[in-house]
């Protein structure tokens, strides 16, 4: 018997992926899970089961989702089969409202700016990573 996947309990890895693919997109957007589940004709809790890998999303509904989040397929996926390139992007709210904000700025150079003020602080302050806010 399989560890995950239909009738265990526990979802299938690929669709947790696709699933904080889902969300990380959406909130990147902007979007919040109602204004996409109206968009998909659905509720809410659909849209959180299939952000949390609960449900699987059928390869219709994840066309939808990418035309609506404009983004192609291939953003949903690992780059590589094994590969879990989900973790090069933010995955945390503080870091996806970061990017979110950086590419409002319409300013190249400002962002670059920004960019470069940014690099410096990391540098000189880094190191662990702290703990999310109620974590």
């Amino acid at each position: 018997m399989p560890a995950y996947g239909r009738g265990t309990g526990v979802p299938d890895p690929v669709d947790v992926h696709v699933g904080a693919r889902i969300r990380t997109r959406r909130l990147l957007r902007g979007m919040n899970q109602e204004a996409l589940a109206i968009a998909l004709g659905l509720t809410f809790q659909q849209v959180q089961k299939y952000e949390s890998g609960a449900n699987r999303v059928s390869a219709s509904r994840l066309w939808e989702i990418a035309a609506i989040l404009r983004t192609s397929l291939a953003y949903f996926f690992p780059a590589k089969t094994g590969e879990d390139q989900a973790s090069n992007y933010p995955q945390d709210p503080e870091g996806i409202e970061l990017v979110r904000l950086y590419y409002q700025i319409a300013d190249s150079g400002m962002r670059q700016q920004l960019f470069d003020t940014l690099k410096r602080v990391a540098e000189k302050h880094g190191g662990a990573r702290p703990r999310r806010r109620g974590a």
